[in-house]
C-alpha cells in the first residue's frame, strides 16, 4: 500500500524562535499588529510504501525522531493518508 505523510516540525514553545520574532516585527512595521506570536517551522510531505497504516506510522515516526527533527529543539506531528 502507498501512503502520503504530511509532517509538521515546529520549534518547542519553550524556546525562542528568532525567525518568528522577525516576522512578527515585520508585520507590525507593515501595519498589521493584529498578527502576533508567529512561529516558523517546516512542512514535509513524503510518500511511503508499507504493508499497512501502522507500519507506515512506525516508519514515519522513526524518520521524524532520528532524522527530520531535532528533539532537543523541535516537536513534530504528522498525518498519514492512503494514496488514491
Amino acid at each position: 500500500m502507498n501512503f502520503i505523510a504530511e509532517i509538521d516540525i515546529m520549534p518547542l514553545k519553550e524556546l525562542l524562535d528568532p525567525q518568528g520574532k522577525a516576522v512578527t516585527s515585520g508585520l507590525k512595521n507593515m501595519g498589521i499588529p493584529e498578527i502576533h506570536d508567529v512561529r516558523i517551522g517546516k512542512h514535509i510531505r513524503v510518500e511511503i510504501e508499507a504493508k499497512d497504516e501502522k507500519t507506515a506510522k512506525d516508519k514515519i515516526d522513526r524518520a521524524c525522531r532520528e532524522l527530520l527533527s531535532n528533539p532537543i529543539m523541535e516537536s513534530y506531528s504528522y498525518v498519514i493518508n492512503k494514496m488514491k
